[in-house]
C-alpha cells in the first residue's frame, strides 16, 4: 500500500524530517518531481518518492508501507569459521561460541516479540542447528523447518579447507578478497583429487536435491549462488510470504548476501562491501511487491555488531606465519 501525504497535512509533523528543505524540479506547467530530499532521509531516498502539483501547491510524499517482515540469519560460528578456513560445502557443526550466538539470537528475537510461521535452511548442519537453537530459545520449536540445498553456502571449489589468512600471505589480500567477495569471480573447481571431494559428493543428503548429483556445482561465484537460489526464492519462499507468513531464512553468509543483492538492488561492485556477521538477525521490511521499504536492520547491540563485522572482514587479511 502507498500512502500519499500532502505538505499541508497536519500529520506530516510526525515524520522524522521537515519538508522546507526540499528542492523541486518544475516543468513548464509547474509540475515536477523532488530532486533532493532532506538530509535526514538521504539514506532512505530510494524508499520515498515525491512530487509537486502546481495547481494545488501541494508537495506530495509517497511512502511505501511495510506489509511483510523477512528475517535473514547467517548461522552461528562453525568450527572452521573459528579456524579461518573456507568451509563451504564441508559439513561442520557449530562451535561452542556458535551455539551461544544462536541461542542469544533466539533470546533477542523473543524479547523483541517476534514470532515465526516458517523457517527455511540449507541442508548443511550448521544452518539447521542454528535454526533449531533459535526456535528453542524462542519457545517456538513447533515451527516447521524446510531445507534445501539451494540455500547452501557458496561452493568455493578447490579453495575449500584452506586458511584465508595464509592464502592472503601467499597470494595477496586483494586476490583473496576477490575470491571471497567478488560478484562474478569463480574460484578453481574442486576435482576428485581434492581431500574433501568424496566427503561432499558421497554424502547422502545430496541425493535429495532437485538436480542430479553430477549437475551440482563444483565451484561458484556469488552470481552463480544467486542463479541457483532465485528459483527457490520465487517458487517456494515468496508464495509463503505472500500468504502473510513471517519467515526466517537461516542460511549462510553468501546465500544471505546474494538474496540481499536481489531484494535491495545492490550493484555488482557494492555487494563486495556487504558483510554479515554470524548469529546476527537481519530484518527486512517489505511492501506488497516484496521491495524493501527501509534499509535492512541488523538487530542487537550495535557496537558488538560492528566489532563482529570487522572480525569477518579481517579474516581475509594476511597474518605473519609462525
Amino acid at each position: 500500500m502507498n500512502i500519499i501525504f500532502s505538505k499541508s497535512a497536519a500529520y506530516l509533523s510526525h515524520l522524522p524530517f521537515g519538508l522546507d528543505d526540499m528542492t523541486v524540479n518544475q516543468d513548464v506547467n509547474g509540475n515536477g518531481a523532488v530532486r533532493r530530499l532532506p538530509r535526514a532521509v538521504n539514506d532512505c531516498s530510494s524508499y520515498i518518492s515525491a512530487g509537486f502539483k502546481a495547481n494545488t501547491g501541494s508537495l506530495l510524499l509517497v511512502l511505501r508501507m511495510s506489509k511483510h517482515k523477512l528475517f535473514l540469519l547467517r548461522h552461528g560460528e562453525g568450527a572452521w569459521n573459528k579456524e579461518n578456513r573456507f568451509c563451504s560445502w564441508v559439513d561442520q557443526k557449530l562451535s561452542k561460541d556458535g551455539v551461544k550466538e544462536a541461542q542469544d539470537c533466539g533470546r533477542l528475537l523473543k524479547e523483541q516479540g517476534y514470532k515465526f510461521d516458517l523457517v527455511f535452511t540449507s541442508i548443511l548442519s550448521r544452518s539447521v542447528q542454528t535454526a533449531w537453537l533459535v526456535l528453542e530459545a524462542m519457545g517456538q520449536e513447533w515451527v516447521p523447518v524446510v531445507k534445501s540445498w539451494r540455500l547452501n553456502e557458496r561452493h568455493y571449489g578447490s579453495l575449500i579447507g584452506l586458511n584465508r589468512a595464509e592464502m592472503a600471505l601467499q597470494h595477496g589480500e586483494e586476490k583473496v578478497k576477490l575470491w571471497r567477495r567478488g560478484y562474478d569471480v569463480t574460484p578453481p573447481q574442486i576435482d576428485e583429487s581434492h581431500p574433501y571431494f568424496l566427503e561432499i559428493y558421497s554424502d547422502r543428503r545430496y541425493q535429495t536435491c532437485d538436480v542430479p548429483k553430477e549437475n551440482l556445482p563444483r565451484a561458484e561465484s556469488l552470481k552463480e549462488v544467486l542463479d541457483r537460489l532465485l528459483p527457490y526464492w520465487e517458487n517456494t519462499v515468496v508464495p509463503e510470504i505472500r500468504k502473510g507468513k513471517t519467515v526466517l531464512i537461516s542460511a549462510h553468509g553468501n546465500s544471505c548476501r546474494a538474496l540481499l543483492k536481489h531484494l535491495e538492488g545492490i550493484s555488482d561492485q557494492d555487494i563486495a562491501s556487504v558483510t554479515l556477521p554470524t548469529g546476527i538477525p537481519v530484518l527486512l521490511e517489505l511492501d506488497e511487491n516484496l521491495r524493501p521499504v527501509k534499509p535492512r536492520q541488523l538487530l542487537g547491540d550495535q557496537a558488538k555488531i560492528q566489532a563482529a563485522i570487522k572480525k569477518v572482514e579481517d579474516q581475509g587479511k594476511a597474518t605473519p606465519s609462525t
